[in-house]
């Protein structure tokens, strides 16, 4: 199966949970990290998860699933211990939902990321081999550093003061494409954070008085 390719805004959106063990705990973190507004269905909860519940951060349902349950949701994950049941909640989902490891129940599935700041890579087999996209994810993890997630929060700063303070749009397209070149990774990757920051700040400093 060919899947297309995504990242969902679930900034406020209803997400449902049906499943309280450490499959669920994984899914909950990711979608709290996402803003997603998570309800759990789950007669009991892992003891992260009753954190969670304590600090306001999730709604706790503490029952069974029951048919109702779904309503309004934007996105569904079944992750508990029992097929059957996680059928009928893919059959009975309104909406987006996932199946923990049945991709042919799936609407959608949750691909092997790697998180850099602002940088988000998603990896995936389509179904055929979830334990190799780990693989490849913990590849990438060694090629892209956290230094590549701390530099592109200082592009983001800088990008907002190229764009007010450089005038001529040719001067301000190189200078914008120079700070996202492969030249500028590699400079990353061999003189580091500070002496990249300093060259960037100081070459808008010359764009800025040449104006």
């Amino acid at each position: 199966m060919k899947y297309y390719p995504a990242y969902l805004n679930l900034q406020g959106k209803k997400t449902v949970i049906v499943g309280g063990g450490n499959v669920a705990e994984r899914k909950v973190i990711t979608l709290l990290k996402s803003g997603a507004a998570v309800t759990v269905i789950s007669p009991t909860l892992t003891n992260r998860l009753l954190k969670e519940k304590e600090r306001g951060s999730i709604i706790h349902i503490e029952r069974n699933y029951r048919k109702g349950d779904l309503r309004g949701s934007f996105l569904v994950i079944a992750a508990t211990d029992m097929p059957a049941l996680n059928s009928r909640i893919a059959t009975e989902a309104p909406s987006l939902v996932n199946v923990v490891d049945v991709p042919k129940e799936c609407t959608f599935i949750a691909p092997s990321v790697v998180q850099r700041g602002p940088l988000t890579i998603a990896i995936s087999t389509g179904g055929a081999s979830p334990a190799f996209a780990k693989t490849i994810r913990k590849e990438l993890e060694k090629a892209i550093g956290p230094e590549v997630g701390e530099y592109l929060k200082f592009v983001s700063s800088l990008r907002g003061k190229a764009l007010a303070y450089i005038s001529d749009k040719k001067e301000r397209e190189r200078f914008l494409k120079d700070l996202a070149s492969e030249k500028t990774l590699h400079r990353l990757r061999t003189k580091g954070m500070q002496a990249l920051k300093k060259a960037a700040e100081e070459q808008l400093e010359k764009l800025k008085t040449s104006r």
